[in-house]
């Protein structure tokens, strides 16, 4: 039995119209964007938001497809492979309180395209972990595409493999001894020093 080769995804502008054997439905490829991606304040929505917002800091190229395969999220121009995680207070569904700030750091196995399943190797894969604090707390202004309303927390991952007290999950608390939050503005610059450090760990 032949493999299927993977369909590679080719960039939309939204107005792809969705038909019924060729004749017009009334409604296209955004109006399913809008339908199903509007709320950026939910997990799964704003996760994929915090990597496209890394990703604008560093420059990729928006007109690439996000691989939802990657054994990390994002590589920049120059080849520097980034981790992203994100948290927020407030959330899109009815809170009695602000929720508690964590983030997910488990080590995960990477897929291996050429031979259809995972490795073996159980790692953290990235050059650099970018976590993505989304520190506002009032619902009335809330807007994640305000990117004052962002904090950023920039590490090699060499720290995050030294970190003794869990290897599943860190705490804002506990970031915070490792570094400063840092803005977007000098998000780049961040991930370019963290990167060097990560580079001069594994030489030394």
């Amino acid at each position: 039995m032949n493999n299927l080769n993977a369909i590679k995804a080719i960039p939309k502008s939204g107005t792809e119209e969705i038909t019924n054997n060729g004749a017009p439905t009334n409604y296209n490829l955004l109006d399913f964007w809008r339908w199903s991606v509007s709320d950026i304040l939910s997990n799964a929505t704003r996760g994929r938001f915090a990597e496209f917002i890394v990703g604008t800091a560093t420059e990729i190229n928006s007109t690439q497809i996000r691989s939802e395969w990657d054994a990390f999220d994002l590589t920049t121009n120059n080849g520097i492979k980034i981790e992203v995680k994100s948290a927020a207070y407030i959330q899109s569904w009815n809170q009695r309180q602000l929720s508690n700030i964590s983030f997910s750091i488990k080590k995960a196995k990477a897929w291996d395209y050429e031979n259809y399943k995972y490795h073996s190797e159980i790692k953290r894969h990235a050059d650099v972990y970018v976590f993505c604090h989304l520190k506002h707390k009032d619902q009335n202004t809330i807007n994640p595409l305000k990117m004052e309303q962002w904090d950023f927390y920039v590490l090699p991952t060499f720290k995050l493999n030294n970190y003794e007290r869990s290897q599943s999950s860190i705490t804002i608390n506990s970031l915070r001894k490792f570094t400063e939050a840092k803005e977007y503005a000098i998000l780049k610059t961040e991930i370019e020093k963290a990167y060097k450090e990560q580079k001069h760990h594994i030489t030394n």
